[in-house]
């Protein structure tokens, strides 16, 4: 699957009953948002959800692992976007009950980032 037909996929097929959701080219992929806020990141036809230290275990218990890429220093760095199993991905209730999660902590980072500012 082309990387445009699997965002069309994730959007337009599997979380097509969640309002607000978009995508946008970044970098080697998409940026996933609702009600334009970032949830996910889609790269090489791989949905990656935002996680935290809330919900870390339940996507460690279903054998989800890190987004990572390499640096140009040969350091592999992971970022906070876990991967969506193809089980959960196909489960549109499911999938879409992640992605309010990430919804929300994504919200509450924002929150904490203008509180600390504001200091």
């Amino acid at each position: 699957m082309k990387s445009n037909e699997f965002v069309e996929y994730v959007i337009g097929d599997q979380l097509v009953d969640l309002p607000g959701m978009s995508a946008r080219a970044m970098f080697s992929g998409f940026g996933l948002y609702k009600e334009g806020t970032i949830v996910g990141i889609i790269v090489a036809d791989e949905l990656y959800l935002k996680v935290d230290e809330t919900n870390k275990a339940e996507y460690d218990a279903m054998g989800s692992e890190p987004f990572t890429y390499d640096m140009k220093n040969g350091k592999k760095t992971s970022l906070s976007y876990y991967k969506i199993p193809l089980e959960i991905l196909e489960n549109r209730e499911e999938l879409a009950r992640l992605v309010e999660i990430s919804y929300d902590i994504s919200l509450r980072k924002a929150m904490e980032k203008g509180k600390k500012k504001k200091k």
